[in-house]
């Protein structure tokens, strides 16, 4: 994750930002099994976002809003911790909304 968030941190906060983000996470998830699932949720997190803003106008506030909690929640995930604190992660992200 320290390279996604790494990568995130150096982008803009337009939606093509967050369909490649989505891209990479469903890489990092086909090619490190152990993280799948935590990828699969971020991914569907992301994908909402840009469903729900597809084609539609985005208001700077709300871009701005929704890249910096991504920012934020990608910097809270710990890929390397225990079982307890992994499990936490991933209620995190399955609770997280991006713009709402």
């Amino acid at each position: 994750m320290n390279d996604l968030h790494t990568w995130l941190s150096e982008q803009h906060h337009g939606l093509r930002t967050f369909q490649i983000f989505q891209q990479k996470l469903d890489t990092l998830g086909r090619d490190d099994p152990a993280q799948r699932g935590l990828c699969r949720l971020l991914s569907n997190l992301v994908g909402s976002y840009v469903e729900a803003f597809d084609e539609a106008p985005l208001p700077v506030e709300v871009a701005d809003g929704a890249y910096h909690r991504l920012l934020t929640l990608v910097a809270s995930l710990d890929l390397r911790g225990d079982a307890d604190r992994r499990l936490a992660d991933i209620n995190r992200v399955a609770t997280c909304e991006l713009w709402q």
